[in-house]
């Protein structure tokens, strides 16, 4: 018997309707054990003192360097179609929780 290529498996993913509303954040605190990552999403507002957390996403380290891939890959789509993103720190300003990405260093 010839080797048969597999076919995608077909996934049905169900949206609910509290989850379709999605969330807002303007900051993420991400830490890692050996055996995973934990991505906690939360929301500072001007004049709070304090931030709740609104969702935690916990995934294998495999998980989180795939998920890394395809944020890069939509954020080069995105790009391609309405302009490079700007990050507020490199305008001098910050309007944003999240930190702005390092260049990276060669040595």
């Amino acid at each position: 018997m010839a080797d048969q290529p597999q076919q995608p498996q077909q996934i049905n993913i169900e949206l609910g309707e509290k989850e379709a509303e999605g969330i807002y954040s303007n900051l993420a605190i991400i830490t890692h054990s050996p055996a995973e990552f934990v991505i906690d999403f939360t929301r500072v507002l001007p004049g709070v003192p304090k931030a709740r957390v609104h969702a935690r996403i916990v995934m294998t380290p495999q998980h989180a360097r795939m998920f890394l891939g395809a944020l890069q890959d939509n954020i080069q789509k995105y790009e391609a179609k309405f302009g490079e993103i700007k990050i507020a720190g490199e305008l001098g300003e910050h309007h944003s929780s999240f930190p702005a990405p390092k260049e990276p260093r060669f040595h």
